[in-house]
């Protein structure tokens, strides 16, 4: 799977958790909402009195449908208007507590196992594409670098290394003379005889330290083989 479309595919399973979660939370509030209200408006009609007692408590827990509520919703008044006001309150944690987040917890299981499996996805396409190996010779995009079966680091000179590089990023392994040329002699009208001189010293260092040899291909192109 594509980086961008694992992207994607993580932050819908977080928005739809999160949402989930949200939209659980919501309807429980609206419900205990409802619920202490309800108790409440009972509650006073019976008390037929503005004062609050422990009376008037315990009569409002009676009335309180949602059973995890009676013990954890309050009693209030405000005091700020001249008219009696009284109203029920409860925390957010407990109304956390009260909703279902049952399929948002699934969610965000989900979305775990995906981060995790992107994660690691991830490690390893990074590392793939830091070491790339044929035919016994491994180079490494990290530090830039040839390396042997063995692990010693074949020595080449510059121009050898920059060739080397455009043979390992040739996903044939195979480069035209012209396309060599213009990347390593941009400036030089005809650069065949320097290319040829190059290709004669760099075939026995590839041969020596790994299982590939460098052949020409008509004439018009050197090709990276296994022997």
């Amino acid at each position: 799977m594509k980086q961008q479309y694992a992207v994607v595919v993580l932050f819908a399973l977080i928005v739809a958790s999160s949402l989930t979660s949200l939209d659980s939370y919501r309807s429980t509030s609206q419900r205990v909402s409802e619920d202490m209200d309800r108790a409440l408006a009972i509650t006073m009609q019976e008390q037929q009195s503005d004062v609050i007692s422990q009376d008037t408590i315990r009569t409002f827990n009676s009335h309180l449908q949602i059973a995890e509520l009676r013990g954890k919703a309050t009693l209030a008044v405000d005091t700020r208007s001249r008219q009696f006001k009284a109203y029920a309150h409860c925390s957010e944690a407990t109304i956390f507590s009260l909703s279902d987040q049952r399929p948002a917890a699934l969610l965000w299981v989900l979305t775990g196992c995906w981060a995790v499996f992107f994660f690691f996805s991830e490690k390893l396409r990074v590392k793939s594409e830091e070491l790339s190996g044929f035919g016994g010779l491994t180079y490494s995009e990290t530090d830039g670098r040839f390396y042997a079966a063995d692990g010693n680091e074949v020595q080449l000179t510059p121009m050898q290394h920059q060739l080397m590089e455009m043979f390992f990023h040739s996903p044939s392994h195979s480069l035209s003379k012209a396309e060599i040329c213009e990347a390593l002699w941009p400036k030089k009208p005809d650069a065949n005889d320097t290319l040829y001189t190059l290709i004669r010293r760099l075939k026995p260092v590839v041969e020596q330290h790994s299982n590939l040899k460098i052949e020409s291909d008509r004439s018009k192109a050197y090709r990276l083989t296994i022997k």
